[in-house]
């Protein structure tokens, strides 16, 4: 059975552990070691200043990247964070819809690279910058 959007989505809505702070999230595409979400930015969300949160950011560089990696025909194997980076060049406010599009760019034996742009679906401006490494706990070949 191959990975789908809807898996996804159903797995987030059932979640009892920390990926429930995900559950505004709509997945759009899932394919190919790519995966396409978006949502709108809620209180939740938001730092006491008003501004999509830093910590919930790097969280959707996170689980958006991981998804994914699970569907790239290598990258369907138990995996952890190594490393994750974040660069934020521009805030989003509570209302703003964002596009989170994360991409695998390799897959090797141990290790895959990824990144994710978030941006504000209606002005397109790049919003986060996102860099992760995981470590896949099975040998791909």
């Amino acid at each position: 059975m191959s990975l789908t959007a809807a898996h996804i989505m159903k797995s987030i809505k059932n979640a009892k552990s920390f990926e429930k702070v995900l559950d505004k999230i709509k997945v759009i595409s899932l394919q190919d070691g790519n995966c396409l979400a978006e949502m709108e930015v809620s209180e939740e969300h938001t730092n006491p200043l008003g501004g999509l949160h830093g910590g919930f950011s790097a969280t959707l560089v996170d689980n958006i990247s991981s998804y994914g990696l699970l569907s790239h025909k290598f990258g369907s194997v138990p995996s952890v964070s190594v490393d994750l980076h974040t660069t934020y060049l521009r805030g989003a406010k509570i209302g703003d819809t964002i596009e989170i599009d994360a991409r695998t760019l390799r897959v090797g034996k141990s290790l895959a690279v990824l990144e994710v742009y978030i941006k504000n679906k209606v002005t397109g401006e790049l919003l986060v910058k996102g860099s992760h490494t995981k470590f896949l706990m099975q040998s791909t070949n």
